[in-house]
């Protein structure tokens, strides 16, 4: 049996998470948790079953045997796919992490991939790229097209349709497959690859075959910065992929009073407008506009944001 099996690979055992599951939505997730513990009993390899214990006891108010849990999804799935070090940060049980593990931000969007618009734009009114690239017209002194712009974290292209008219050549960039197919099938994109943008230069996916440093004069991440965490890193990729006087436009979910970053409930990253001018800073580029507006609701709620665009100066 694979570990990263959600069924447990047994018909009886199946069952039992099946009821466990039926108690927590009737309102008793204590129960819950002792039926899934049952179950683990007889399939303690069960990555999705611990995941799923978790859920009950942190739910009936148990959040050291939550964090118990959690601690067993790790060492048993190590590339973390259900972000059990997201959690167990949100939990106070660690520190928050620098960076959220890459494979369950890919495997997210993965699945996301077929509803992602329909989900995001029709039923959350997210706003962030028709936004962003009016904040690039409004703040760029028009002077021709940009011979090349690269849109960091694509999705499915919905930036890419606003900003299409602004560049002669257009990269796009995402860590989810799903999504760049869905991108590639609006034909916008000269080029399309997929890329991590927590890595290094040379890993990450944005320098390979050929692709050179410098080649950019628009650099753009609408919605991408939330599942980064500690920003440093990707900063210092867009200062390698920057050109002499490029210019950088992004999104990040506001942090409010809080400084630095932190890990929200909704397991995104928030980033307090300081940390990232000082960021821009260290890596060369001049904040010439923000905007702080709703990028869109999240359980009914509306979710704060700033946008961003920035020259590089040296």
């Amino acid at each position: 049996m694979h570990p990263m099996q959600f069924s447990s690979g047994d018909v009886v055992i199946d069952r039992r998470a099946d009821y466990a599951r039926m108690l927590d939505e009737s309102g008793d997730p204590a129960a819950a948790a002792d039926l899934m513990e049952q179950a683990l009993e007889l399939a303690p390899g069960w990555v999705a079953g611990w995941q799923q214990l978790a859920d009950f006891t942190q739910k009936a108010g148990d959040e050291k045997k939550a964090a118990a849990a959690l601690e067993k999804v790790l060492e048993l799935d190590p590339d973390d796919i259900f972000a059990a070090s997201l959690k167990l940060a949100r939990l106070g049980a660690t520190e928050v992490p620098d960076q959220p593990p890459s494979r369950y931000v890919e495997a997210l969007f993965d699945d996301y991939a077929d509803r992602f618009e329909a989900q995001l734009v029709e039923k959350l009114d997210y706003s962030v790229p028709v936004e962003l690239s009016a904040l690039i017209r409004k703040t760029v002194v028009p002077t021709g097209p940009f011979a090349r712009a690269v849109d960091l974290g694509c999705g499915t292209g919905l930036l890419g349709v606003e900003i299409r008219d602004l560049c002669l050549d257009l990269e796009g960039y995402d860590l989810s497959t799903g999504m760049l197919a869905k991108a590639e099938e609006k034909g916008l994109y000269d080029r399309l690859a997929q890329a991590d943008l927590s890595l290094d230069a040379e890993t990450s996916g944005l320098f390979a075959e050929g692709a050179g440093a410098a080649r950019a004069d628009l650099v753009c991440a609408a919605d991408v910065m939330m599942y980064l965490g500690n920003l440093e890193p990707t900063m210092q990729l867009i200062a390698r992929l920057a050109a002499p006087g490029a210019i950088l436009a992004f999104s990040v979910e506001d942090a409010g009073d809080r400084e630095g970053f932190d890990l929200a409930e909704s397991l995104r990253y928030v980033h307090s407008e300081t940390y990232v001018r000082q960021l821009l800073s260290t890596i060369g580029f001049e904040t010439r506009t923000t905007s702080k507006t709703v990028i869109r609701m999240d359980g009914g709620k509306p979710v704060f944001g700033i946008l961003f665009v920035a020259v590089k100066t040296r």
